[in-house]
């Protein structure tokens, strides 16, 4: 109980320092809170106004030893372990002696798969986290896997002078050090210092490692990823005595202008210097640059490029025919997208989720829902699980009644919906001048259990008071300041708007729910009701 009572005191843990050049030290970063979960699983949810399937990912174009996700840790320990609240106590409310101290009173003993995912659960919190890492050390249960886990998420936080200690740690135990110097690689890109990125490459062989190709691809590729195209270029070609150029790393590039940037010009402009430097392209090569003409709508190049890859003799894989489809569909060619989807299963190739979603998409944005809806019930005939995408797309571009539907069909189909759902919602009620389906689905994130956050809030202000609904704006805005969100400027300014005379927001919102309508249409349909 004594120790119990010491949770009211406050500690800090000591980060040590690692004696390296000056120049691989960082600056003293301010850690901001992230979301670990979406960073960690690599799974972007696209805007609701650039619904496009990414058709060729960088994890494609070489197997990424950064990009991991939990399962691949194979850590066997409950998250629901009461042991973890225990932890997140402990760690922010007493001194770190006094933690341990108290953890050992109550005979929990670590081992690895324990620890493992704990620190996995405990992600979005650095401290927490790290005092599990620590009671792990003491415990002696942290291996390689534990290591570049803590090491990521440091990274991630910004403590990358804790994480280059425990990379100093490693080395001093004998343990691989080359994955974390990897991870590290790849935290500094995704900080946008591309500068120590490259710094910690060339570092490698001070940890007894000289860079191989494959730890080249992996370091091109995580810069590429976090959008240094352009550093990673010149690297390559500066270092073409150490790693002779070869198809692989210039895809890599190519990947990057392609499906990171979208940059027609720069993309030419690689495919010509593959050719300046004796540089055979692979199917891979022909893939991407399928994938940026499809998703730039242009047909004809997707197409001549699609024939002279067959005529020299590449088969295309998946990606190629899902871009394909993709771009025939935007340009108004379904039937032939769909005879497209025949040569594909000709070629021994079965669609998937992801290239009914290259139809799907293209359709919802046209509003074409019929044909969209036709072939979602294709899809579930074939036994083919939408994606949360695909509801995204429907969501986009339905009405009151199909976006419960969709909605419905999201839960039973265990795609969520989340908060970009809701998001993409309202984003197209107001679009419509509809209010009062906006406040109506505010209600309906209940529901489905999603907390409103931020920008939820920040969107449905700036949305009731773009059609005219000052008052319930403000209400909405108080709210969200009392829940903790930020002062909003602009909105702020969008707010100090005089409401108009007889535009009480209860009056208003009777006359609203009973036509359904948009807030100019009622104002018009008055004016001629006094103007007979």
């Amino acid at each position: 109980m004594a120790v119990w009572s010491s949770f009211t005191r406050r500690f800090s843990l000591r980060h040590t320092q690692l004696l390296l050049p000056r120049t691989l030290h960082p600056s003293n970063l301010t850690a901001t809170p992230h979301h670990l979960s979406q960073a960690f699983h690599q799974t972007v949810l696209l805007p609701s106004h650039s619904l496009k399937p990414t058709f060729s990912s960088l994890s494609q174009a070489i197997k990424d030893p950064i990009d991991f996700i939990a399962d691949e840790f194979h850590f066997h320990g409950d998250p629901r372990n009461p042991v973890l609240e225990l932890l997140r106590k402990v760690a922010c409310n007493s001194s770190e002696a006094e933690a341990m101290a108290f953890l050992d009173e109550l005979g929990i003993k670590a081992n690895r798969d324990l620890i493992g995912s704990m620190i996995w659960e405990l992600r979005e919190e650095c401290k927490a986290a790290f005092f599990a890492f620590k009671w792990g050390k003491k415990w002696d249960c942290n291996d390689e896997n534990v290591y570049q886990l803590m090491i990521w998420i440091l990274g991630h936080h910004q403590k990358f002078s804790t994480a280059w200690s425990l990379i100093q740690d490693m080395h001093r135990s004998s343990l691989c050090t080359r994955q974390a110097m990897l991870i590290m690689i790849d935290r500094y890109a995704f900080r946008n210092d591309s500068a120590k990125a490259i710094q910690t490459f060339s570092f490698m062989e001070k940890f007894r490692m000289t860079p191989d190709h494959e730890a080249f691809h992996a370091f091109l590729h995580a810069l590429c990823k976090h959008g240094h195209i352009e550093e990673a270029e010149e690297f390559m070609l500066r270092n073409k005595k150490l790693f002779p150029l070869e198809t692989k790393s210039f895809n890599i590039i190519l990947n990057g202008w392609c499906n990171i940037s979208v940059d027609l010009f720069e993309m030419k402009r690689v495919w010509r210097e593959m050719s300046n430097y004796c540089i055979t392209p692979d199917a891979t090569s022909y893939s991407h640059m399928i994938s940026c003409f499809s998703r730039t709508g242009n047909l004809f190049d997707s197409l001549r490029l699609y024939d002279g890859m067959k005529k020299r003799g590449w088969i295309p894989g998946k990606e190629v025919y899902n871009s394909l489809v993709y771009v025939l569909t935007q340009e108004n060619c379904l039937k032939e997208a769909l005879k497209m989807m025949d040569a594909m299963k000709e070629g021994g190739l079965q669609p998937d989720s992801a290239t009914f979603n290259s139809m799907i998409l293209p359709l919802c944005k046209a509003r074409k829902l019929a044909h969209a809806r036709m072939l979602l019930n294709t899809m579930v005939e074939e036994n083919l699980r939408p994606t949360i995408e695909t509801f995204h797309a429907f969501l986009e571009g339905t009405d009151y009644q199909g976006t419960l539907e969709f909605l419905g069909r999201m839960k039973s189909a265990s795609s969520g919906p989340n908060g970009d759902s809701f998001l993409i919602i309202l984003e197209n009620f107001f679009k419509l001048e509809q209010p009062v389906n906006a406040l109506k689905i505010w209600q309906e994130m209940k529901t489905f259990k999603v907390p409103p956050s931020c920008m939820h809030y920040r969107r449905m202000v700036e949305g009731l008071a773009t059609c005219g609904w000052l008052v319930k704006a403000r209400e909405f805005y108080k709210e969200m300041i009392l829940n903790g969100c930020l002062e909003d400027p602009r909105l702020k300014k969008l707010l100090q708007e005089e409401v108009p005379e007889g535009s009480d927001g209860d009056k208003q919102h009777v006359k609203m729910t009973k036509s359904g309508k948009g807030s100019n249409h009622l104002e018009s349909k008055m004016k001629r009701k006094k103007n007979p």
